[in-house]
C-alpha cells in the first residue's frame, strides 16, 4: 500500500466526536499530497467557520498522519475557520 493510501486509511479512523463520522467522509481534509521526501501537505476545512472542535480535530488529523511510518513532516493549511491563523501556528510549530 502506498503512503497516500495509508494516510487516507488512517484518517478514516479519525472520528469527529460530535457527528461520530470520520474526517474523510465528512470531507474535512482536502488537497492531500505526499511528497517524495516524506512531507505530507493538506488543507483542513472544519465543518463550520466556528466549529467548536476545530482545534481538536486538526490536531487529531496531524498526529494520526505523523504516526505513519514514512511520514517525515506534516504541513497543514486551515481554511474557512475563524481561528485559522492561530490554529496554523499551533499545527506547524509543534
Amino acid at each position: 500500500m502506498e503512503l497516500k493510501q495509508k494516510i487516507e486509511e488512517t484518517l478514516s479512523h479519525v472520528i469527529d466526536p460530535e457527528t461520530m463520522m470520520d474526517v474523510i467522509r465528512m470531507r474535512l481534509v482536502k488537497g492531500l499530497e505526499v511528497h517524495d521526501d516524506g512531507t505530507v501537505s493538506l488543507t483542513f476545512i472544519p465543518s463550520s467557520p466556528v466549529c467548536p472542535l476545530g482545534f481538536q480535530l486538526a490536531i487529531m488529523i496531524r498526529d494520526a498522519i505523523r504516526s505513519i511510518e514514512g511520514v517525515k513532516d506534516v504541513k497543514m493549511d486551515v481554511q474557512d475557520f475563524v481561528h485559522a491563523e492561530e490554529l496554523k501556528k499551533i499545527l506547524n510549530e509543534s
